[in-house]
């Protein structure tokens, strides 16, 4: 089976997608609209793609920045964390922001302790499953404290939120999307370490039998995933309105360039069509009937290029 499979990657472009987890979902929909073509047999972690020379490959989204880093797979999708947890710099290059798995890391302590910001936790224990990043980010504040001690930093794999509850540790360095699962559990925020979401990376080492093909591929799926994260982002507003009106209306929806504005049978009226932000497009269409616009529709995208 080992050297079928390794037969079937041979000369494929490779593209690592995390195999479970927050981010899965999210990349099924990407490559969906992006046309890649597959099936996934039996939960198999490798599979070829139909139509075009490439090859998916489901990993652990926190072990895909050393592969891509390493040149083992050309390109994949991970979360900025993760990216900087495996402390690959200038091994990998961020291709785009993906604009989903936003999230947080940060320094939570009990809400009812007596650690009030990160100084106070110098010196004392921190339970994380982000050896890496908490190691540093603790490692300068020790540098920098006067109490000359170290910081304890314990890694544990999973609920690192029961920890300081559980008498393991006196904070913890966790990612926290919404923060209910840390309330719950008694903690609150002092320090934001990074923001992170999804993105795109490109492996800065290829493969020896990678050549302008294999390039030219990972160009013009980087270029399709962009399409779609764009279409999530806007919708096309289209509307009629008095040609005078033009100029008035155009400031509500400039578009990303300019707007495109055609003539109708009546000589005084025109059609505009503009793409707009989704998550302001009440607003402008509230705004459009204020200044005399009419028939206002709003159309969405399922993949565009912008």
């Amino acid at each position: 089976m080992s050297a079928f499979l390794t037969e079937s990657l041979a000369g494929r472009v490779l593209f690592a997608i995390p195999k479970k987890g927050r981010l899965y979902e999210k990349c099924l929909q990407l490559l969906a609209g992006a046309d890649v073509q597959f099936t996934r047999s039996n939960r198999l972690d490798v599979c070829l793609v139909r139509n075009h020379n490439m090859a998916l490959v489901f990993l652990p989204a926190a072990d895909i920045p050393r592969f891509v880093g390493e040149g083992n797979v050309d390109f994949g999708i991970t979360g900025q964390d993760m990216v900087a947890e495996a402390d690959v710099n200038g091994l990998v290059s961020e291709v785009l922001a993906l604009e989903f798995g936003k999230c947080k890391l940060q320094v939570q302590v009990p809400l009812a302790g007596d650690i009030k910001t990160v100084d106070d936790l110098v010196g004392r224990k921190v339970v994380t499953s982000f050896e890496v990043l908490a190691g540093q980010y603790f490692g300068e504040l020790d540098r920098k404290s006067a109490k000359g001690v170290q910081t304890k930093i314990e890694y544990v794999g999973g609920s690192v939120e029961a920890a300081c509850a559980l008498g393991l540790a006196d904070g913890i360095v966790d990612l926290v999307e919404s923060g209910e699962t840390m309330r719950a559990a008694g903690l609150h925020p002092i320090e934001t370490i990074l923001t992170s979401q999804a993105v795109l990376i490109r492996s800065n080492k290829p493969k020896p039998s990678s050549d302008a093909s294999h390039a030219a591929l990972i160009d013009r799926i980087s270029q399709r995933i962009a399409g779609v994260v764009a279409a999530g982002k806007f919708v096309l507003c289209n509307y009629n309105i008095r040609r005078d009106m033009v100029p008035e209306a155009t400031k509500v929806t400039p578009g990303r360039r300019a707007p495109t504005v055609s003539p109708l049978d009546d000589p005084e009226w025109v059609a505009v069509s503009s793409m707009v932000l989704k998550a302001q497009v009440a607003d402008v269409m509230d705004r459009l009937q204020e200044i005399g616009a009419s028939d206002i529709l709003v159309v969405g995208l399922q993949n565009c290029r912008v």
